[in-house]
């Protein structure tokens, strides 16, 4: 090396480019230690990092098909809960209609009820009526033939005998019964 020495600086410059400076032999030695170290990582590591890569990938690909999945599923039962409220819907109308109608018949036969019992006892007022018109015709056809009966025996002056006395009240009743 043809250098001029200047000073201590250019010295130092000298020897860093030295050290910069390009060697082949380096540079080969270089290259085969990185092809070696290469190899070796290849050898131990890159496949049990493909491995690694590999299953996280298939872990991944599987998580969004479980979720893809679990959004399937939940729009299908969505579906299902809307389908089954709209026909818990109808089936509560159908239920208030149904419900409304046995409440309507139920009115129904309680009026007819109501008025069959009204109309019986009415009918058995009118028999009771009846009943107690006859009774109280017959106490006063009674009472009638025994005021006859005095009223004859004492203008007759004698006592009669039960055949004279049921004409007498017959022939009396008929009487009464024509000037009405």
């Amino acid at each position: 090396m043809n250098l001029i020495y200047l000073s201590g600086n250019t010295v130092s410059a000298v020897k860093f480019l030295d050290f910069l400076s390009i060697d082949p032999s380096s540079i080969i030695f270089t290259i085969i230690n990185t092809f070696i170290l290469f190899l070796i990582i290849k050898h131990f590591l890159f496949d049990r990092v493909n491995k690694m890569l590999e299953e996280r990938a298939n872990d991944v690909s599987t998580t969004y098909s479980k979720a893809d999945e679990a959004m399937n599923n939940a729009k299908k039962l969505e579906a299902d809960y809307n389908l089954l409220l709209s026909n818990a819907k109808e089936e509560s109308a159908e239920i208030i209609k149904n419900a409304t109608k046995k409440a309507q018949g139920r009115s129904d036969e309680i009026i007819v009820q109501a008025k069959n019992e009204a109309s019986n006892i009415t009918l058995r007022a009118n028999d009771e009526i009846e009943r107690e018109k006859k009774r109280a015709k017959s106490e006063i056809k009674d009472e009638i033939s025994d005021i006859a009966v005095m009223v004859a025996e004492r203008l007759v002056g004698k006592e009669l005998s039960n055949t004279d006395h049921a004409r007498l009240i017959d022939e009396f009743i008929e009487n009464v019964g024509e000037l009405k």
